[in-house]
């Protein structure tokens, strides 16, 4: 989706042989909208992700404005926000993939096609809330756990595994292999990321994700909201969260 750019912050960037589409802040303070000295850096992610997807209905103009004179004591107002990607643990992830699995089945009854139904942004799925410990203090412990979890949950396995060859811009992280906390801090996240449709668009990571412990991802740099499924799946479907200025 291209920006209605009505503060003239789309620039190119060139690094290497490569060019990218990016949305300066600075923009701003030429516009005379903005302080960005006094805005704090998780702030300006908000306000580059409003810059970036200011259509003038979901994100307007008077959006940014209001971002950008953030203040502590501003009078609450909900933004728009839309997340870069998605991250999901098994229990909230499951239903997710089940209900796109459904949509498949809705096109095929209309006689759409089923493929049609996708994450609209990309979605990770690390399955780890599934451990349980029947044996310990051995050194075949993790494998007798990793085992038992198999067995018991063959069925949930076997569909993810379906879903992660049949959807598009989704990934399954298998079991046993790390919590989902340190698996997005060490293995997903890019911290910059880049968009190729319709041309490469670079701007920061940001993650909507369905465990509490999310926002360790903040440590990075990255801004991580911890919501519900309905939420994180409403983004995978192109929605975006609806959240009061932080």
């Amino acid at each position: 989706m291209n920006s209605l750019n009505s503060f003239n912050a789309r620039a190119t960037l060139r690094v290497g042989g490569d060019e990218y589409t990016i949305y300066r802040l600075d923009a701003l303070e030429k516009a005379g909208v903005a302080s960005l000295e006094r805005v704090p850096y998780s702030i300006r992610v908000l306000l580059e992700n409003l810059l970036r997807t200011e259509d003038g209905e979901t994100v307007k103009r008077s959006d940014i404005e209001y971002v950008a004179a953030w203040k502590l004591d501003a009078a609450a107002r909900e933004i728009n926000f839309m997340p870069a990607r998605v991250l999901l643990q098994d229990f909230t992830g499951v239903p997710c993939v089940v209900d796109l699995a459904a949509m498949r089945d809705a096109l095929a009854a209309l006689g759409a096609a089923p493929k049609r139904a996708n994450p609209l942004i990309p979605a990770d799925l690390v399955i780890d809330h599934s451990v349980q410990v029947d044996e310990f203090g051995s050194k075949n412990a993790f494998q007798a756990n990793a085992l038992l979890e198999f067995q018991r949950n063959q069925e949930r396995y076997a569909f993810l595994r379906w879903g992660q060859t049949a959807f598009e811009n989704f990934r399954v992280v298998p079991p046993d292999t790390g919590i989902v906390h340190q698996v997005n801090l060490e293995y997903l996240a890019p911290a910059v990321f880049v968009n190729h449709g319709g041309g490469a668009t670079a701007y920061p990571d940001s993650v909507m994700g369905t465990d509490s412990h999310t926002t360790m991802i903040n440590g990075l740099g990255v801004v991580g909201w911890g919501v519900g499924g309905i939420e994180a799946e409403a983004c995978m479907l192109g929605q975006p969260i609806s959240m009061l200025l932080p």
